[in-house]
């Protein structure tokens, strides 16, 4: 466990706060990480459109103490070896103050180690995975829930709410679309049920009509999915164009437009659902923030919105602590909440968003999401 008492006599954490000082002097940097580039390249310009609102508006306004924001992005297309190349040069060639980041929870797993090491604050918009903050960094937090939350609300969804108990769990083999079917798969084990199925597929392909072939043969009524759009899509779609009638139920990575267009059309979402958070546009905490997207003409989308709330966690930390220590910031986060772009957050010891809910969307004919 690396607890601030031990960051503060590591000579990494010294460092840091050397070019904390150097940096302070001129203006304080904030990395953004997340993929910029590759078929996720479209959660990660969401994110980055967010912060960049949201820092737009402080440095309008003079800026944290007087000194404005420089946002430094790192583009890891959500490959976990890229994602450590990215946080080294974040931290020791760019002198970040804090990072928003990074978006794969297989990303920010192995980043996160680099930026407590250095005793930098670190606010996911997006990483689920419940490793992320179960290790003990004291620096990582995040405004998304975790992905042990959702398969609970996922698990009573498909068995008391869709009444099927012949489930195929279908997953990436990445840390996030695994981690959260085999969290699913342990919730339906405390209610006596064994998937009908359990496989992998692999990120970048699309043609899975071999797999759909062999969901059919095991008589599933339902099918999860762990992983993102650009493999969830195709897959929907062979699952139509094969006939096969079952429901499709994801976790919130398939809230985003995008999805009609990869699975070949609002037709083929009939019978899709997903788990996310409650849509912020329902929320009144979240008014000031989409009135203030809306005026610049950037779309409330939903990691718009994470990332949006994750800049507003970081600033309220660095001004709440005239810009204090990293344990100034830490301990402020814990003991305050922040209205934000998603609505009020507070967190608790381990960095988790306290209270997080999850809800499940369906689609319209227009596939438009509708809360259930």
């Amino acid at each position: 466990m690396k607890s601030i008492s031990k960051l503060l006599t590591s000579a990494a954490f010294v460092s840091a706060v050397l070019a904390f000082n150097a940096s302070a002097a001129d203006t304080i940097k904030i990395g953004v990480a997340g993929p910029m580039t590759g078929a996720n390249a479209t959660f990660g310009e969401q994110v980055w459109k967010g912060v960049s609102a949201y820092v737009d508006n402080v440095n309008s306004a003079g800026g944290v103490d007087g000194k404005q924001i420089e946002l430094v992005k790192g583009d890891d297309a959500c490959e976990p070896k890229q994602a450590v190349s990215v946080a080294n040069r974040l931290v020791d060639q760019d002198k970040v103050q804090a990072v928003v980041g990074h978006f794969c929870s297989s990303s920010t797993i192995p980043a996160s180690e680099i930026y407590s090491d250095a005793g930098i604050l670190t606010v996911t918009p997006s990483s689920t995975n419940p490793i992320v903050t179960d290790r003990g960094f004291d620096t990582m937090f995040r405004t998304c829930g975790r992905d042990d939350q959702q398969a609970v609300v996922a698990g009573s969804f498909i068995l008391d709410t869709l009444k099927f108990d012949k489930i195929a769990l279908i997953h990436d083999k990445d840390t996030y679309g695994q981690g959260l079917v085999d969290a699913l798969k342990n919730t339906l084990a405390e209610r006596g049920v064994t998937p009908v199925l359990y496989e992998g597929l692999t990120r970048g392909e699309r043609d899975f009509n071999a797999l759909v072939t062999k969901i059919k043969s095991t008589g599933a009524q339902a099918v999860y999915f762990g992983g993102l759009i650009p493999e969830a899509g195709p897959l929907i779609r062979q699952i139509h164009e094969q006939g096969l009638n079952v429901v499709f139920v994801s976790g919130d990575a398939l809230a985003q437009a995008e999805i009609v267009t990869a699975s070949g059309g609002p037709q083929n979402l009939k019978g899709v659902y997903y788990s996310s958070a409650a849509d912020p546009k329902e929320d009144p905490a979240a008014a000031d923030a989409l009135s203030d997207l809306k005026s610049k003409n950037v779309a409330p989308d939903n990691y718009t919105l994470f990332g949006y709330a994750s800049a507003q966690a970081i600033v309220a930390a660095l001004q709440g602590t005239k810009e204090g220590t990293i344990e100034d910031q830490v301990n402020w986060l814990r003991s305050n909440s922040v209205k934000s772009a998603v609505g009020n957050l507070a967190w608790n010891e381990k960095g988790d968003v306290k209270d997080f809910k999850f809800v499940f969307y369906s689609f319209d004919d227009k596939g438009n999401p509708v809360r259930n």
